[in-house]
């Protein structure tokens, strides 16, 4: 057998794999509990064997080469086909269709969870449906959706805690929004979103006047009306992207509460599948770190 047609070794390409996914050796190496060292490693022997690179440094991460990128398809399937290959003989393969709700803006640090899940479930069927948290609890109550990861809402207190998260006040890198008055305000709609409640709320108590200059849908246009010094907001102090700051108490602004994500599920749309991806993303929020991009919702 030629040698480059050795069969590959699937501990390699799950290195491969969890490098090119978490952008560096150091993040590979933490999730799959292994040296830094070891991973180096087993990139070198699998770069030896196929005799190129695969990996390369760009904007301080780590991304697969042109051939690399035409490996990480093929790995993807192996490691796929491996997981069917055990749930087989062990007769324990899922499958159905599992339907999950989250706001759009909650998706920044989801898809690692979402992906391994179906790594690990391949005959799963996911539906990812985005939507506001108060219409996506709806949807649990209807039995149209079978799990929903929401802002805890005053007025829908159920659901399970999966994180709290800290708000702060945010500006645009660069404007002094803050010292306008009144203080301009990008908010989302009424009665739709719990960050709009604590943010007015916050400042009444304060006796700061406040407008609201930018209304959004979205956390990007909220964002964008951030960046461009044209309002101030508040989200989770993960969010933070380049253009904007962190505003507190020398800005004379008042302190804000803690929000809380909590996953609901459908009473009546329960199975093995639906609670497979339950413990997966309890999992996986648990193994967030407090400066981990995190979300607000719509």
């Amino acid at each position: 057998m030629p040698a480059t047609y050795r069969p590959l070794d699937l501990v390699l390409l799950n290195t491969f794999v969890t490098v090119a996914d978490k952008g560096g050796f150091t993040a590979a190496a933490s999730h799959l509990h292994l040296a830094q060292s070891t991973v180096s490693a087993h990139i070198k022997r699998l770069e030896s064997v196929l005799e190129r690179p695969l990996l390369q440094r760009q904007h301080q991460l780590t991304v697969p080469t042109v051939v690399g990128e035409r490996l990480l398809v093929h790995a993807r399937q192996m490691l796929r086909q491996n997981s069917l290959a055990w749930q087989d003989i062990l007769q324990q393969r899922l499958a159905g269709v599992v339907r999950l709700g989250v706001p759009e803006d909650y998706l920044g640090y989801l898809p690692e969870a979402l992906s391994e899940f179906e790594s690990r479930f391949p005959d799963v069927e996911l539906e990812v449906h985005c939507g506001l948290s108060v219409d996506l609890i709806q949807q649990i109550k209807t039995d149209a959706l079978d799990l929903a990861i929401t802002t805890r809402q005053p007025r829908s207190p159920g659901g399970e805690v999966l994180r709290r998260e800290p708000m702060v006040w945010v500006g645009g890198a660069g404007h002094n929004t803050r010292r306008r008055s009144p203080l301009p305000l990008a908010v989302t709609q009424r009665g739709v979103c719990i960050f709009r409640e604590h943010t007015l709320a916050s400042l009444d108590a304060a006796a700061i006047d406040w407008r609201i200059a930018y209304t959004s849908t979205t956390l990007s246009g909220l964002s964008a009306a951030v960046k461009s010094g044209l309002a101030i907001t508040a989200l989770t102090p993960s969010m933070l992207e380049p253009g904007m700051r962190q505003l507190g108490v020398e800005e004379g602004l008042p302190a804000l509460p803690m929000v809380e994500l909590a996953l609901h599920r459908s009473p009546r749309r329960t199975n093995e599948a639906v609670e497979q991806l339950a413990l997966q993303l309890r999992t996986h929020m648990e193994k967030l770190s407090p400066r981990r991009r995190s979300s607000r919702e719509q």
